[in-house]
């Protein structure tokens, strides 16, 4: 049985690890983690993480998967942006339960990507939807097994309804050429003229009918902290190539780095601003976690919390790389230093629609008692 992240050992996360900083290049290069790399995270449990201990599922904690996701970032923003949608398995428990067991009838390690906008009007058939259209950001999708497009839907209030394809059935357009995240490989996917199933299609944000904690874990914000793990990572990563570089003297002759009062304080500065806003992000997430084992209802309150960390980690991440880059010298400006990455990726994550600066002013109603600005938030 393959093992869950937590039980495997180090020596198999650190090999993996070693390759994916061996071939992050490879990947940049041709804007997408392969196929054969997704395969090698399987056996750590990383895709089955968020599929149902019914159909042979290992489910984990929500704080424990981003921390997964914080790992993998550290070493690749990408590569920890396409593990991230590994949780949206918990997506798929809006299927009927025979169209998650034919799912899953190979086994539990499924990987899901998603192109749900813009949302495209699907005209009704007897048996379900013909689709026809093209969707943006499916990232990952060079790599998964099944791929999920939005249709438009009056009946769902605004919700996309998802409409599942096999791999094969998807038109994959490579047209994603971006700074940022550019190894996620967002593809644009295209649909022409299929017919679906009602059974192979549900609505995002809808009842689950899996009966398990993690899929009565609030589905969005779930997504939202996931998203804002990657940015996180970065943000790991950027203190510490900026601590290890203080024994730099740069071309000026110059003392080293470390040696200079304003290197210090801002590295100071930045490392307690992260650290800080990483602790409320992962105390929101254990406190939600244990109120869903509980069986109580997850509140506004702890809806807007969940909301909040996950944005504010994002922002966080963002400045402090940017922070760093500003204390690092002119060499950052060449395409090759390792900062140069880091600030891309760093600031895609708080452009997330999950992350962006609106949650702030729904998340302020909630904790204040009011209600909410944004429609369907939180």
């Amino acid at each position: 049985m393959s093992q869950t992240p937590e039980a495997a050992p180090s020596a198999t996360w650190d090999s993996v690890l070693a390759e994916l900083a061996e071939r992050r290049e490879e990947f940049h290069a041709q804007g997408y983690v392969p196929r054969d790399f997704i395969e090698k995270l399987k056996p750590l449990g990383v895709y089955r993480a968020a599929a149902p201990k019914r159909f042979g599922g290992e489910p984990l904690p929500p704080a424990e998967f981003i921390g997964i996701v914080e790992r993998i970032a550290k070493v690749d923003g990408s590569a920890g942006w396409v593990v991230a949608f590994a949780s949206a398995l918990t997506y798929l428990g809006g299927l009927p339960i025979d169209t998650q067991a034919e799912i899953y009838r190979g086994g539990p390690d499924m990987v899901f990507a998603g192109g749900l906008f813009p949302m495209q009007p699907a005209a009704e058939t007897a048996k379900g939807f013909l689709v026809d259209g093209r969707w943006k950001f499916a990232s990952g999708c060079m790599g998964a097994d099944l791929i999920g497009v939005g249709l438009l839907d009056e009946a769902s209030e605004g919700k996309p309804r998802v409409a599942l394809f096999h791999r094969s059935q998807v038109e994959i357009v490579q047209d994603w050429d971006v700074t940022g995240m550019r190894a996620s490989g967002s593809f644009d996917v295209v649909v022409r003229d299929v017919e679906v199933p009602r059974e192979w299609t549900f609505v995002r944000g809808g009842p689950s009918t899996i009966d398990e904690p993690l899929f009565r874990y609030p589905l969005i914000g779930f997504q939202a902290q996931v998203h804002a793990a990657v940015g996180l990572g970065v943000a790991q990563a950027a203190l510490e190539f900026v601590q290890q570089a203080g024994a730099r003297t740069g071309v000026t002759g110059a003392p080293p780095m470390a040696d200079r009062a304003y290197y210090r304080t801002n590295f100071a500065k930045a490392y307690a601003a992260l650290h800080s806003a990483r602790a409320f992000y992962y105390d929101v997430a254990h406190e939600v976690w244990q109120t869903v084992l509980t069986g109580d209802d997850v509140s506004p309150r702890q809806l807007a919390r969940i909301r909040l960390s996950s944005a504010n980690i994002a922002d966080v991440s963002a400045q402090v790389v940017h922070d760093l880059c500003g204390i690092s010298g002119a060499g950052i400006i060449n395409n090759s230093h390792p900062l140069q990455r880091l600030r891309q990726d760093a600031h895609v994550p708080q452009l997330h629609a999950t992350l962006g600066q609106a949650v702030y002013d729904g998340a302020g109603a909630l904790l204040m008692g009011r209600p909410s600005t944004i429609p369907g938030f939180p």
